[in-house]
């Protein structure tokens, strides 16, 4: 069985038995519906960074990579065919084997650890953590289930009936019970714009992004086709607005209730995008002639349930759940990624894990975060490990988290570290 390490140098050390990150890219995110890939189907997405995987790692025999787990929210049949074919399409062998995991926001976050966990309980020596959505495509639902068994719509259990509650009432909720301001929600998202834009402007999303050549209709507000099909190249986030400011976001209305303080402006965009992650054991990367490739390495994740109805705590728990099983502490983390479903319970979280210091310092979403570049459900964590990785390369910090919230009441948190 194993052990994880205890302690800062133990999880610093470097052994055999790590599960180290070769490579970890991402597509742009784009806004879903205006968006530079509104067009393009997940699967094409996914395709673009499965091949980007095998083309940042020529040395790498792709017979060799046994496994892809894909994260995805909102696909038809959970992606797994579509996803088998995209892979295939791209040059994979079919011995490499697919396939996908929905932990809601935490989908690709939960596929990293799935392959990770993999290759600790020797089932698979080399694997990908991924992750894909369109949610121009497939958000109809607003991610509700339609065809539900109705006993659970009218259960007598307030939690039950609570998991499928849209998630910017849950946002409401966590302002209101903990004191999030309106102002101090659109303070936090003008902040994650203009770090977003800084990062853009300066080139910093350059190593993490893999182009998407992808077709192009542009459509009038009735969604009618204008002019002829043509063909992009996508090669950067499309949805930060450098300009945002504290004055533009205080005349949004509220989106979710007539008297609330979540807004289109404050809560994370819906978006379309895809990230890989690339993992193999130490010991593997050594007998391949690879060890020279190595970015960093997967250490562990933890998951913790919470209130549906306030899922967006969630980080809050499962943070110091994944440092406390390592006998990790705040202070040992350099880089901290929290995904901003929602401004309210992005700041909850910064303030209930003693991180306002941090934020301030630029070491919580230095690059911004989910307002400011969007959120692709499946996709996101996945995208956020790539950003933190490349992130961390750059300040030259060590240890790394990864941490979101989950729909129905749950949060999960990811330690890497970077080498």
């Amino acid at each position: 069985m194993a052990v994880l390490p205890k302690g800062l140098k133990a999880v610093l050390t470097k052994a055999p038995s790590d599960i180290v990150i070769l490579s970890s890219l991402r597509t742009p995110i784009t806004r879903s519906y205006k968006g530079g890939l509104k067009d393009a189907y997940p699967e094409e997405l996914l395709s673009v960074v499965l091949r980007a995987t095998l083309d940042k790692n020529p040395n790498l025999d792709p017979s060799k990579i046994d496994d892809v787990a894909v994260g995805v929210v909102l696909s038809e049949l959970g992606g797994s065919k579509a996803g088998r074919m995209a892979m295939n399409h791209v040059g994979f062998p079919s011995t490499t084997s697919l396939y996908t995991a929905n932990r809601a926001c935490a989908s690709s976050l939960q596929a990293i650890a799935l392959v990770a966990n993999q290759i600790r309980g020797e089932m698979i020596d080399v694997g990908i953590g991924a992750g894909m959505e369109s949610m121009t495509r497939n958000y109809g639902s607003r991610a509700i289930p339609v065809d539900a068994w109705p006993a659970l719509k009218e259960s007598e259990v307030q939690d039950a009936r609570d998991c499928v509650m849209p998630m910017g009432l849950t946002s409401e909720n966590v302002a209101e019970r903990y004191g999030v301001s309106r102002e101090d929600q659109d303070a936090m998202a003008v902040e994650s714009h203009k770090r977003a834009a800084k990062a853009r402007a300066e080139g910093r999303f350059g190593d993490e992004i893999v182009p998407v050549t992808t077709r192009w209709q542009e459509v009038d507000k009735q969604g009618n086709k204008v002019g002829e099909e043509t063909t992009i190249t996508v090669t950067e986030d499309d949805g930060i607005r450098a300009t945002a400011s504290a004055e533009g976001l205080a005349k949004l209305k509220p989106a979710f209730k007539p008297d609330g303080r979540s807004t289109a402006g404050n809560s994370s965009q819906v978006s379309d995008g895809a990230a890989a992650t690339l993992l193999m054991r130490r010991s593997t990367a050594t007998e391949l002639g690879l060890s020279g490739s190595i970015i960093g390495k997967f250490v562990s994740s933890a998951v913790a349930g919470c209130r549906p109805d306030e899922m967006g705590i969630g980080p809050a728990l499962a943070i110091p759940k994944a440092l406390d099983q390592l006998g990790l502490t705040n202070g040992d983390v350099s880089r901290w990624e929290i995904n901003e479903a929602f401004a309210s319970q992005a700041l909850y979280c910064v303030r209930e894990l003693g991180l306002e210091k941090e934020w301030a310092e630029g070491k919580v979403n230095p690059d911004g975060g989910a307002i400011a570049l969007g959120h692709p459900l499946g996709a996101t964590g996945a995208r956020m490990v790539s950003t933190l990785l490349h992130g961390l390369g750059r300040s030259g910090g060590e240890i790394g988290v990864v941490s979101m919230c989950i729909g129905t009441g749950m949060g999960m948190a990811g330690v890497f570290v970077r080498e």
